[in-house]
């Protein structure tokens, strides 16, 4: 219910998947993190902190932040403690491969310019819709295998181009309102509530209701914030869900799809077929191939 993944996009490039899905802390190390290598560390879902000097310094990374580490001047662990229910994604890069992706924009990247090369540099950020989505399909793939470290290699990329990007998601201005981060949090509100209740999730005013906003603002701000509709998502959610009820082995494909809401079994094969290509049961077959 625990994993550490480490990809190793390039020799100076990698990434790392921390999950935590069981009901405990999950500790996590990577050995020591050198002068010459910078950090991004996403937090997906839940918490987590990062320990020093022996546990005695903690640096908390919340929910949907990101963190920015780099100091040339010292070592540094990387001791991170997972939080029951949590995700994290880290992108560990070497100052060399950085300067070569973005020697233009050194002026505007601000520990590359020269009076910082040298410092230590420290920043927490928000991670943009955009980057949300490419962080979620970081940890949902459905792809074979020998094409899974370009995969990465792209999708991780792509997440350093964002998290520079210095214009705002080009869809916000179709949804100003978004610029209140008091409707932000009423929308990660509806996505809380339909996660809550997938098995049997409220209607579209039902939802909006609930939350406070009309169902126009409700419609278009969660297709900003997670990039698909709300309904869309959820049935995303639940195919996810069901894979891993079907990877722990405790559960049939009757008992999974009851449990994610489908009371035909027909209707949950069918679902998951458009969702993974495959049966619930062929896919049961090669999990039990591969042991």
């Amino acid at each position: 219910m625990s994993s550490q993944e480490v990809i190793k996009i390039e020799d100076d490039f990698t990434l790392i998947r921390f999950q935590n899905d069981g009901p405990e802390p999950f500790y996590a190390q990577h050995g020591i993190i050198g002068t010459g290598l910078i950090q991004f560390h996403f937090g997906i879902k839940g918490n987590a902190k990062f320990l020093f000097n022996q546990g005695n310094y903690a640096l908390e990374l919340k929910e949907e932040k990101s963190l920015l580490l780099y100091n040339p001047q010292k070592e540094l662990p990387l001791n991170l403690e997972l939080a029951p229910n949590s995700w994290a994604i880290s992108v560990i890069v070497s100052i060399k491969k950085f300067h070569a992706l973005f020697s233009a924009e050194a002026d505007y990247i601000t520990f590359l310019s020269p009076d910082n090369k040298d410092k230590k540099y420290y920043n927490e950020g928000n991670i943009s819709p955009s980057m949300a989505i490419v962080l979620s399909q970081l940890f949902h793939y459905n792809l074979h295998p020998s094409i899974k470290n370009l995969y990465y290699k792209g999708k991780g990329y792509e997440l350093l181009s964002l998290y520079f990007n210095r214009t705002e998601d080009p869809n916000a201005e179709q949804c100003p309102f978004l610029i209140d981060e008091d409707n932000v949090l009423k929308i990660r509100r509806a996505k809380e509530i339909i996660i809550a209740n997938m098995a049997e999730p409220p209607g579209l005013q039902e939802l909006a209701d609930e939350i406070g906003l009309n169902l126009k603002k409700l419609k278009m701000g969660f297709k900003q914030i997670y990039g698909d509709t709300v309904y869309g998502f959820l049935f995303d959610y639940k195919m996810d869900f069901a894979r891993k009820l079907l990877d722990s082995g405790s559960y049939n494909v009757n008992e999974v799809g009851l449990k994610i809401g489908y009371s035909t079994g027909s209707h949950f094969i069918a679902a998951f077929k458009k969702k993974f290509a495959t049966t619930p049961k062929k896919y049961l077959m090669s999990i039990n191939a591969n042991v």
